[in-house]
Formats: structure tokens, C-alpha cells, sequence
């Protein structure tokens, strides 16, 4: 039993040579930075996720596939519309209270200089999409939300380019998932031609992340080597669990792909919607009509490409986007009223080195 799919990875086919990055997270895309910033306490249960790319900012695209979605900037990033260039995506929770978040991004880079140019030096508006996800009251007030300042630190936490902190941080902090804890998870993969992938989502669904039937975590299928170092728990802490709780409120799951490949917008909003698949892969039922599941994709551009080269990118995806879900609830904490899977199924991090 402990040699299934959550005891022993099943290897993805990326192709010869393929590996995962140094850090394993969306920074291995040379100039991709991730940083957050939260409040616990006095009601707090909420923070922000910043994904910033190179100072001359990223070819971006985005796909939404919930039915509940809170956006800002989405329509900018339609391949019909002028702007090329994204200077940060933010992920938030607070629902679309959220959204405020994004504004203190958006001074911090234009106090920096960077955004578009739009008249005499220093005259920049820095082009800043936003996603949110539902987290309210998940400290105990209700409008205990994300504002300006919280995306701010964010930013400036991002800017320090250390590598992608993981659990329940950022916009996973209030997470949920099947009623277990949400969290930030990360992943990269490094294909053999050099091509850099990169994933970082921000888990909180109405669906689960983990199967029922085994406890197995449904992203950890798509690991590479022994990147989910995981058995299959006990059957007594599989039934004292009980499976996952049914779906109630609002949830959302948000993220960034990002790629070193150079991209057209079109080009960027096909990955995004392939990163999707990944999402529909690591959490069951995905893209309800209580999840505004939203993914951006990022492309710095710095390896040139062509159609075959595109392709490959497209075929590893899915797997890198499942891979970053999977580790965002498996380093999630458990609180009060929402465990975390270690908490409900220790016994299947017993091969966890």
C-alpha cells in the first residue's frame, strides 16, 4: 500500500534531463521574486503574496476558470489590448476587499520608478493585476481585510529575492481546503534545453486536495523523485478523519506560472489556462461556482524560442502548477476549526526526511 502514488512519486515525462531548480520554487525564473506579508491576531487571519518580475516588468497573461472571481487589471492583459508588460501580480485575501492590496504595490514601484512610461521622467504607471481569494472572518472579523500598507510590505518583503516561504503566509494565510488548512506552495522545473518553469499558488478551495479513498495528496502525483517523501497514512487516521468536509462559503485558488521562454500575450494567456489543468489535477472539484480560481503567467523573455520549444513548456505546466498545490497543503499549519493535513494524517509524512 505505501508504494502507491503518495508513498513513491510517480515521475512525470518531462523529458531527458529534466530536474527541478535549485530551490524548487517559481524563483528558479531568473528575476521572478516572491515575497508576503500578513496580520494574525485582533481579528486578522488574512495577508497578501507579491510576485514581481525584472524591472522592466514581464509579458503576462491570465486565465480565470472560477465562477466567483475578484480581478483587477484581467481585461489589460486581453492579446487585443496595448500594455505588454506587467510590473507585479498580487495575490490577496479579503475577498474583493482585497483588491486595495494592489494600490500600495503600485505606489511602492512608481516611488521606484518603475511602471510605464506615460510622460516627462519619473511620470510611470506601474501596471499591477490582482487576484483575490476568500479568507473573511477566518480571524474572527469580518472586515479584518487586507489593505494598502499589507501589500506594500509585501512588495518590499519580494524585494529582498530570497527564496518562496511556504505554508500558511501571505494570501494562503486564512486559507482552506477541503476543510483541512490552505497554504503557499511553490515548484520549478528545470527542462533539458535550459527552459526554466515556475509555479506559486495560493490554495484555498471548496474542493480537495487530498483523495478520500487513499489520503494521498492528488498533486503529489505529479512529483518528481522524492520531492513528496510520503507513504499512505493508516487506515484508523483515514477513517478518524472522516474525508473532506463539505463545501460551505466562498474559497478561491490563485497563482503565477512563470517561464524564462520569450512569450507573446496570446502565447502567456494559453500557459495560464494550461496551469489551470494543473489546479484541476491537485484539487477535486476544481473551478466551482463558489472558487474564482484565477492563474496569471509571467514571461521575462530572456530565452529565445520556437513553436516546438513552446510546446514542451505547455506539456510540463500542468504537472509544475499541481506539484506548487500539493506543497502549499502540505506546509500548511492547522489552527482552531481547520487542521492541517499533518495534523489529520501524520503517519504519511513518515518517510519525510
Amino acid at each position: 500500500m505505501g508504494e502507491q502514488a503518495a508513498g513513491r512519486a510517480v515521475r512525470v515525462e518531462v523529458g531527458e534531463g529534466a530536474r527541478t531548480g535549485a530551490r524548487n520554487d517559481v524563483t528558479d525564473v531568473a528575476g521572478i521574486r516572491v515575497g508576503h506579508a500578513q496580520r494574525v491576531g485582533d481579528g486578522y487571519r488574512t495577508g497578501v503574496t507579491v510576485v514581481l518580475p525584472p524591472g522592466e516588468g514581464a509579458v503576462a497573461g491570465v486565465d480565470v476558470r472560477g465562477a466567483a472571481p475578484g480581478t483587477r487589471e484581467t481585461d489589460l492583459l486581453d492579446p487585443r489590448n496595448m500594455v505588454e508588460r506587467v510590473h507585479a501580480i498580487v495575490l490577496s485575501g479579503g475577498s474583493a476587499y482585497g483588491l486595495d492590496a494592489a494600490g500600495g504595490v503600485m505606489h511602492r514601484l512608481a516611488d521606484a520608478g518603475v511602471g510605464l512610461q506615460v510622460g516627462a521622467e519619473g511620470e510611470v504607471v506601474p501596471i499591477v493585476p490582482a487576484a483575490v481569494l476568500y479568507d473573511l472572518g477566518r480571524g474572527g472579523r469580518f472586515r479584518a481585510v487586507p489593505d494598502a500598507e499589507l501589500g506594500a510590505l509585501a512588495c518590499a518583503d519580494a524585494e529582498g529575492g530570497r527564496a518562496v516561504a511556504r505554508g500558511s503566509v501571505g494570501a494562503a494565510t486564512g486559507a482552506l481546503v477541503g476543510g483541512l488548512a490552505g497554504g503557499v506552495g511553490s515548484a520549478s522545473l528545470l527542462l533539458a534545453d535550459g527552459t526554466a518553469i515556475g509555479a506559486v499558488a495560493a490554495v484555498n478551495a471548496a474542493g480537495s486536495a487530498v483523495d478520500p479513498r487513499t489520503g494521498a495528496l492528488y498533486g503529489a502525483h505529479d512529483g518528481l523523485g522524492g520531492e513528496f517523501p510520503l507513504s499512505l497514512p493508516d487506515a484508523a487516521e483515514l477513517e478518524a478523519w472522516g474525508g473532506p468536509a463539505a463545501p460551505g462559503g466562498f474559497n478561491t485558488t490563485i497563482g503565477v506560472v512563470a517561464t524564462d521562454l520569450r512569450l507573446t500575450k496570446a502565447q502567456a494567456a494559453k500557459l495560464a489556462g494550461v496551469a489551470q489543468d494543473g489546479l484541476a489535477r491537485a484539487v477535486r472539484p476544481a473551478h466551482t461556482m463558489v472558487d474564482g480560481d484565477t492563474v496569471f503567467a509571467l514571461s521575462t523573455g530572456e530565452r529565445e524560442g520556437d513553436l516546438a520549444a513552446f510546446q514542451r513548456v505547455l506539456s510540463a505546466t500542468a504537472a509544475v502548477f499541481a506539484r506548487a498545490v500539493a506543497d502549499g497543503v502540505l506546509h500548511a499549519s492547522g489552527r482552531p476549526g481547520a487542521p492541517s493535513y499533518r495534523d489529520v494524517l501524520p503517519s504519511a509524512l513518515s518517510r519525510e526526511g
